[in-house]
């Protein structure tokens, strides 16, 4: 190459962003994932080995999906296309796959990378099938979303789904670091980072290394353009506008938070609920989600250890509904932490379980005639409902009388704690069953 077009394709790439410009070519240069690009893991194995297979690549904005698309094309020699799924459709697939096959006679093999993947609708996805099968191309596919979710089985059947984690704090570092260190633009400008600038920056993109990147060429040029020698944290914070959240309503992290948030008002700790709470709401999830969730959770966790849990959950739902953002977070806030502070009790959820068990495992039981209701003249001289013992008639409106069908055992499915009321409804029951309820 001639040093023209040396120098020429010197300005082309300053002309890039500096993400794009920091994008590494080699393993070597690649911040994160240790556990598939770590020695001996299986993203190292197979770029060495050059023997690249069909993927899904599943993880959070900026972890670096797109970044190893590109390194399985450096280390194989093979050819690489890249679609993105918003922007491309099945005619788009289908030259792709045309080229893969031409190129297949010379010997080259084809990388096919699709940026958001689960953007691709049934149709689509099924275009890729035969390719994929029959090696023409190897696809490498991106995701944010589960992709047993939004992957159709065909599919996902003859592609490895590889998990990305957001980037660690060293990582992030790291990249930083490298940027100050390699980078043309930033290393000859005497313009350095804060310290406290540094950290605000990280905390605030979320382990995204793109947005890393993005925020902080914006910053340079902000600064460079003032004659200051110091990116400093009021930059940053103006560069980045506002904090990224990571929450999308409809998305795999939307699932992830609110079972998060769920799983914290089980644990009984309100105050990691209310964080949990807080980061859905500013994300702007709808209210009534949560408000219906917490339905569920007053039954099935809180149970009758605070029957009160239920009829609150089901009123703040009401109020929810009624009253709309942003109001509607107070309510949401206190049912919250109600529910996380009151004592629970799984056991009328697992007694619903145990009764199906049986049930399902069980003979089909006829209903004992004593309990079969009689409303007419026929019924009754067939013996429904004869010797029914009816509880109010009795002492403390209680007689001791067989409700199971004839076929099956009495059993215990219903187990009450010692926790809240419900201990008082397990003292009663031993009480009146001591054969089944032993102390």
């Amino acid at each position: 190459m001639n040093l023209f077009a040396q120098e020429n394709n010197k300005e082309k790439h300053i002309a890039l962003p500096l993400a794009e410009r920091m994008r590494p070519k080699t393993l070597e240069g690649f911040f994160g994932q240790n556990l598939l690009t770590g020695e001996g893991k299986i993203l190292n194995r197979i770029l060495k080995s050059r023997k690249i297979f069909s993927m899904i690549l599943w993880g959070p904005p900026g972890s670096g999906k797109t970044t190893l698309a590109k390194l399985m094309a450096n280390y194989s020699d093979a050819v690489f296309f890249q679609l993105n799924a918003v922007a491309s459709g099945v005619k788009d697939v289908r030259k792709v796959i045309e080229q893969a096959q031409l190129n297949r006679i010379t010997g080259k093999s084809t990388i096919l990378f699709i940026d958001e993947i689960h953007r691709f609708n049934k149709a689509q996805q099924d275009a890729l099938l035969h390719a994929v099968e029959d090696g023409s191309i190897i696809l490498v596919g991106a995701t944010t979303e589960n992709p047993s979710f939004e992957v159709i089985s065909p599919l996902l059947s003859r592609c490895r789904v590889l998990k990305l984690e957001a980037l660690s704090l060293q990582n992030l570092e790291g990249i930083l670091d490298n940027a100050f260190s390699k980078d043309e633009i930033l290393k000859t400008s005497n313009i350095s980072l804060e310290k406290e600038a540094q950290e605000f920056l990280i905390r605030n993109i979320n382990g995204d290394a793109r947005k890393l990147l993005n925020g902080l060429e914006i910053a340079f040029y902000m600064t460079k353009s003032s004659a200051k020698k110091v990116i400093d944290i009021s930059t940053i914070n103006e560069a980045l506008q506002q904090r990224h959240l990571l929450y999308d309503k409809n998305g795999d992290y939307h699932y992830d938070i609110i079972s998060a948030f769920i799983k914290s008002v089980r644990g009984s700790d309100p105050d990691a609920a209310m964080y949990w709470l807080a980061l859905m709401l500013e994300g702007g999830e709808k209210p009534e989600f949560i408000a219906r969730r917490l339905i569920i959770l007053a039954s099935e966790d809180v149970g009758n250890a605070n029957p009160s849990g239920l009829m609150l959950a089901n009123s703040a739902f009401e109020a929810v509904h009624n009253i709309g953002m942003p109001e509607a977070g107070i309510i949401l806030a206190q049912i919250t932490t109600y529910l996380a502070s009151s004592p629970k009790s799984n056991a009328s959820y697992n007694s619903l379980h145990l009764a199906k068990a049986a049930v399902k495992n069980g003979p089909l039981p006829d209903v004992p005639l004593h309990l079969r209701n009689a409303p007419t003249k026929m019924m009754k001289s067939m013996d429904y409902g004869k010797n029914y013992k009816y509880a109010h008639d009795f002492e403390n409106h209680f007689v001791k009388q067989n409700y199971f069908p004839d076929e099956v055992k009495p059993q215990v499915y219903y187990k009450p704690t010692e926790l809240g009321r419900e201990a008082g409804l397990k003292s009663f029951l031993e009480s009146l069953w001591p054969e089944r309820y032993k102390k």
